[in-house]
This record gives C-alpha cells, structure tokens and sequence, in this order.
C-alpha cells in the first residue's frame, strides 16, 4: 500500500504498526553499531590523500620563502599558506592568518576575545555589558551554537530560507545595538546544504548594524566540496563589505579539515588588515606559532585552488555514493508516506529531513536502541531545542556503502514507526 500515513485507516495504520515494529525487531538483531552523528571523511578519503605524510623527505624540503618552518616565528602563518588560501578564497594574502587543524578554534578564540579585550571597534570588552545578543541562522551548525552559548549570549534564531537567512529579519534584528553578531555558513549551509544567492550575500554585506563592532561569522566551511556537478564559484566577502563600507565588520574561516586531514590540516581566518593587526597583538601573548610544517606540507601537496579542485573531484567520487544511497532510501521508503520532506544537496557533507513535528527525538531514541547513532534531536538549534521536533541531521559521509545501506535501512523503519504511533495515538 502505497498511499500516504495520513490517508489511512486506523486499522490501516494499526495493521502498518505491527509489520513495521517486525522489522524494527530483525533490524536490531542484527546488533549494528555505527556512529554518524558527526561529518567526518571515510577511511577511503583519509587514505586518498595519505601521501601527503611524505611529501616533506628531508630537511632540504624545510625552507619556503627563505624560512626556516622547523623553528620559531611566523605567528600569522607562511607567506605561501597565506597565498594558498587567498587563491581559494578569493581575497588577499595579506588579510589571511593561517591557524592549527580546527577553524572552530580560531572562531572561538575571536568569539573570547571580544569578550575579554572586545575587537578594533569596540568601545569596551563584551565581558562588561549588560546583555550580548547573537543572530542564529536555523537550522545550523551545533557547535557555532555552542561557542555563543558558552559565553552567555542570548541566541536568536533566525529562520533559514532556500536562498539563506530570513534577511528581512535580520536587517530588522541589528537595529538593537545589543546584537552584536551572526553566524554565517554561506555555501552547503551545515545541515540543510543551501547556498546563499547572490542577493543574500550583498544584502549581509551592506548590514548597517547599530552596533559599531558587530562580528559577522563567515564560516565558508564547504567552500570547495562538491559532490555533484561542477564547482560553484563565490564572491568574496571581504571585498563585499570593504566595497559597503563595512571593511572590520567579518571575520571569515575555512579549513582542509575535509580536503586532506581533520586531525592533521591547517585553517584560516581572513578579515581586514587592520583586524588582522589588532588580533595578532592579542594571539602573540598566546602562541608563539602555529604548526608551520604542517602548513609548509599542505602548500607542497594542494599547490593552489586549480590542483585542490582536482583533488575535490577524487573526494566527490567517492562521496557521492554515499549521498545517493541517502536519497534513494528515503525517495522509495519515506516520500510516499508523507512524514517528511528533505533538502537534495550538491556539495557539503549532510543531508537535513524535516519530519512532520514531534517525530525527530523518538525517531533517533530508536534508530540509537537499533544500533545508529545520528546528531541529537534539537542539535541543529540555539540551546538543543528544536521548535517542531522536526529536523533530523544525516552524516553520510563517515560508513562505508555498505553499513550505510543497512542504517538507511534502519532510520527509514525508525521514521515510520515514529509516525505511526503518533497518528495512533491522535
């Protein structure tokens, strides 16, 4: 029977329940045990690029620009990490300071130090006002949520829509001087895989915020990561706003956490000059120097954004299997039913389903007792709470083909059990 849940008998559904919660039983005695809740590479993407581990031989392999990358200084990063990211981002290499593995560190470490120095522009520390004020587009990344909230900022969400953040909201919402900044991840926006348009991207760019060092977050994670199609360029936001005449007003981030090594890669931050100068008095009481081998490692293996786009196309070959087996499964078990709805991604790495409200948090209790783990329900809000219990984050990236087939299996029984109890219980 294939018409929708809501179409059906009680007794339709009763009889429904029972063959589903039967499968649910062979399914978990299968005692699977896989944990998706984070997007992490696969074995074969690490193993793709493992020959960067030898790439630097001997210690002739250890100078670039005339420095030594084996002793001290260089706080901002090698010249040529800086020429690397500047090409794959667009801006300058003078507006990049090359960081450690984590891009989310260097997001934090700016997050504290408006709190506890305050930024160029700020008339006192963050530490010291009444009350912090902070744009959440949602559904979106739980740890950005988590960084804000770990400081006490009073998070607001800000509905996501097919072309970005609802910027009718947000051109309303920085009118209060106590806002003082948003996060942002403008291309395969984590979980629901949308890129910003154009419009969107000049409408933030020319914010006029009421508060004169309002942060805006650029966290250009997936800036290179397709899986299908080619490559979709992207404006620089550094030049945007320069050009608005908001020059100090973002902050932008990226990593090869998902091109080469998430344990092993080097990140950016890109902002202004003049920001840039600012922060680098403030890391220099901190670190003397980030991890400049490694950074002198990724220059010799990615070259620039030509070669990295081609390694890109190796990843995709073997992530998009993945997202496929995804989107088969809940094209043939879940859209017939009408429970859910789900974004079609071409780039990033997960794929965001919205069931029909109340179902996200029993669905995932059961799909974790039968052996999968996903992120936790409410993880892609402010504070963990999802207002509907609707939106479910898949990770696809991490299991082979093959266990994933076998999760989907798992999840698709989970939704449907989910949804027949609540009809049930109506």
């Amino acid at each position: 029977m294939n018409l929708a849940y809501r179409e059906r008998t009680q007794e339709e559904l009763r009889r429904e329940l029972a063959a589903v919660q039967q499968q649910y039983e062979e399914l978990k005695a299968k005692g699977m045990k896989l944990n998706m809740a984070r997007g992490k590479p696969g074995k074969a993407q690490l193993d793709l690029v493992s020959d960067m581990l030898r790439i630097i031989a001997d210690p002739d392999d250890c100078i670039s620009d005339g420095l030594d990358v084996r002793n001290y200084g260089e706080l901002t990063g090698l010249p040529a990490a800086k020429r690397l990211f500047a090409d794959i981002l667009g801006c300058k290499p003078e507006e990049c300071f090359i960081g450690g593995n984590a891009s989310l560190q260097l997001m934090y470490d700016t997050v504290s130090k408006a709190f506890t120095h305050g930024l160029l522009h700020s008339e006192q520390p963050w530490s010291r006002l009444e009350r912090v004020k902070w744009l959440c587009p949602a559904p979106g990344y739980d740890r950005h949520f988590k960084v804000t909230q770990s400081f006490g900022c009073e998070m607001i969400t800000v509905p996501m829509t097919p072309t970005g953040p609802d910027m009718a909201l947000v051109e309303e919402l920085i009118r209060d001087p106590e806002v003082k900044g948003m996060w942002c991840v403008p291309k395969y926006s984590n979980p629901d895989g949308i890129i910003y348009s154009d419009e969107t991207v000049h409408r933030i760019a020319k914010l006029k915020p009421a508060a004169p060092d309002f942060l805006l977050m650029w966290d250009n994670a997936y800036c290179v990561h397709e899986f299908e199609g080619d490559f979709v360029p992207f404006e620089d936001i550094l030049t945007l706003c320069r050009e608005a005449g908001n020059p100090n007003m973002v902050f932008e981030y990226a990593s090869t956490s998902k091109i080469t090594f998430p344990g092993g890669g080097i990140s950016v931050m890109a902002s202004s000059v003049d920001n840039l100068k600012y922060m680098e008095k403030l890391e220099t009481i901190q670190i003397i120097s980030y991890d400049k081998v490694n950074q002198l490692r990724h220059v010799k293996y990615l070259r620039d954004k030509e070669h990295t786009l081609e390694l890109m196309k190796k990843h995709a070959d073997i992530v998009s299997p993945k997202f496929r087996c995804v989107l088969r499964h809940l094209d043939e078990q879940i859209a017939p039913l009408g429970i859910a709805t789900w974004q079609r991604p071409k780039g990033g790495y997960f794929v965001s389903v919205n069931t029909e409200p109340g179902l996200a948090k029993r669905t995932l209790a059961l799909c974790r007792e039968a052996g999968v783990t996903m992120t936790g329900a409410g993880a892609t809000f402010p504070y963990g709470i999802d207002p509907n219990d609707s939106n479910i984050r898949i990770a696809p990236t991490l299991p082979p083909v093959e266990e994933l087939e076998c999760a989907m299996e798992i999840f698709c029984v989970c939704l449907r059990m989910a949804a027949l109890e609540k009809l049930i219980a109506l």
